[in-house]
């Protein structure tokens, strides 16, 4: 059975993302870009990837993947992309996108038929991930906390969890970032 794994960035005052759901303060910070070897077999790992929709719109826009669809394969492979939106997106051409919305046990079965004996990486937003965790999936929180702060943002994760659920695991230091490894209980 696949393991769910949050893995993503936050500041030292833990926000994802600025109040416009950029990204910015990330690529600021040398490391930032990701890509290396530590990421690439993380992401060999990866059967599936779950997105929020305001992931998903940053990223499209970010990166521009509607005029330029042939950046997707080299970000994120062939992988089926779950996007949890209440709204109509739309889908970059060529990539394995699909759209879903409700409630995270709903499409769950498929995910993880999906996912066949690789992990599901959710990759942003934190209240999809916390919405994973009030379900009883999520089973591993790997945060890399930059060397950055924003006065106010869209936080980690907004839920309450507390040390009966969340232990550590490991702490490594990767450049300027510190990435911390946590495993989740039910």
């Amino acid at each position: 059975m696949p393991r769910v794994v949050y893995y993503t960035a936050t500041t030292l005052n833990g926000f994802l993302a600025d109040d416009n759901h950029s990204l910015d303060w990330l690529f600021a910070v040398p490391g930032g870009e990701g890509g290396d070897a530590d990421f690439m077999e993380f992401l060999d790992g990866i059967g599936v990837l779950v997105q929020g929709s305001s992931t998903y719109e940053w990223v499209l826009e970010h990166e521009d993947l509607i005029a330029h669809p042939e950046k997707w394969p080299k970000y994120y492979g062939a992988r089926p992309t779950y996007v949890f939106t209440s709204r109509s997106l739309p889908s970059v051409p060529g990539a394995d996108i699909r759209f879903v919305s409700g409630d995270v046990n709903e499409p769950w079965p498929e995910i993880r038929e999906a996912a066949g004996d690789r992990d599901v990486w959710i990759v942003g937003g934190g209240d999809l991930a916390g919405q994973f965790a009030d379900a009883g999936l999520l089973d591993e929180i790997r945060v890399s906390v930059a060397p950055a702060t924003l006065v106010s943002g869209k936080p980690l994760l907004p839920r309450n969890l507390g040390s009966d659920r969340v232990t550590l695991q490991a702490v490594r230091q990767m450049g300027q970032f510190a990435e911390l490894t946590f495993s989740v209980s039910s």
